[in-house]
C-alpha cells in the first residue's frame, strides 16, 4: 500500500466517480469500478484474496488498528474526514471505511456446477438474498438473465453480505446461454409439481427462480426438468422468491449431506 492521501474537497474526482456508483444501482458496468461500503465487505474482500485498487479511510479510522490494517489491503488508500465520506454513503449509520474494486468481468459458465438461475428478478435485495444463501448452502455459480436487478449495485451487495466473492457470477444473459449448462434445470410451483421433500432432485442441478409477480417465463419453465412445491400449512398462497430459493438449496445441500 502506497502511503495514504489526504481528500478535503468534494468535488475531488475520486468522490465525483464514487456518488455516481451509489447514485445509479447499474453506473458499475459504466464507470468499470464497484464501490463496497463497510468493513464487512471489505473484509470479504480480503478474506477471498480479491484484489482492491482503493480504499476510502474517514479520519475517524485512522486510529483504529483494525481498520487502518483492513485498508491496508488496497492498492491505495485515501484518508478524509467523516463528514465527506458520510456524504456518499447509502447507509443510514454510514461506514467508516470503502473499497473500490474493478468492475469484475462475467465468469464462464461452469456446464456441471450447482447453479441458480435468476430469472428478471426485480429486487435488489431478494437477488442478494438468493446470493447470500446460494454461497452459504453450496451452489457455486449463479446466473441473472436479462431484466434481473443488477448484481454489483450497492442494495444487492449489502444484502449479499459478501457472497459475491464466493460464487461464479454473470449476469445480463439470454436464455439461450443456458444451453451451457449440463445440469437439469429445477423450478418452484405454488400449484403443481412433486412435493419438495419427496422429490427426486437431481444432484447437481440449477434451480431457477423467477421474476417476483410473473413468475419463470413460460419458455424456460418449459425447458425445466423438474418442478417441485413447497408444503405451507399455513396457508398462504405463496413464499416470498428469496425464502423459497432458501428452503430449496437447503433441501438440496441437505440431500448431498
Amino acid at each position: 500500500m502506497s502511503e495514504p492521501k489526504r481528500i478535503s474537497s468534494r468535488d475531488n474526482p475520486l468522490l465525483q466517480r464514487l456518488r455516481r456508483l451509489t447514485s445509479d444501482g447499474a453506473a458499475y458496468r459504466r464507470v468499470g469500478s464497484v464501490w463496497l461500503e463497510g468493513d464487512h465487505l471489505c473484509a470479504a474482500v480480503r478474506q477471498r484474496q480479491w484484489p482492491a485498487a482503493q480504499a476510502l479511510l474517514a479520519e475517524s479510522a485512522w486510529s483504529d488498528p483494525a481498520l487502518r490494517s483492513l485498508a491496508g489491503w488496497a492498492t491505495q488508500l485515501s484518508v478524509l474526514p467523516d463528514a465527506l465520506l458520510a456524504s456518499i454513503s447509502t447507509l443510514e449509520s454510514p461506514a467508516r471505511i470503502g473499497f473500490l474494486i474493478d468492475t469484475p468481468a462475467a465468469s464462464t459458465i461452469d456446464p456441471v456446477a450447482a447453479t441458480v438461475v435468476l430469472d428478471r428478478l426485480q429486487d435488489a435485495g431478494n437477488v442478494g438474498s438468493i446470493l447470500r444463501s446460494a454461497a452459504a448452502l453450496g451452489a457455486t455459480q449463479v446466473l441473472a438473465l436479462k431484466g434481473t436487478a443488477a448484481l454489483w449495485s450497492p442494495k444487492v451487495l449489502r444484502a449479499a453480505m459478501g457472497a459475491h466473492f464466493a460464487l461464479r457470477l454473470a449476469e445480463g444473459l439470454d436464455g439461450a446461454a443456458l444451453a451451457a449448462l449440463q445440469v437439469p434445470l429445477l423450478a418452484t410451483s405454488s400449484h403443481t409439481g412433486a412435493w419438495l421433500h419427496a422429490a427426486a432432485l437431481p444432484s447437481p442441478c440449477a434451480w431457477v427462480f423467477g421474476h417476483e409477480g410473473q413468475g419463470i417465463s413460460p419458455g424456460l419453465l418449459a425447458g425445466c426438468a423438474l418442478q417441485v412445491r413447497i408444503p405451507q400449512p399455513g396457508g398462504e398462497e405463496s413464499l416470498n422468491v428469496a425464502a423459497a430459493a432458501a428452503v430449496c438449496l437447503y433441501e438440496s445441500a441437505r440431500r448431498r449431506l
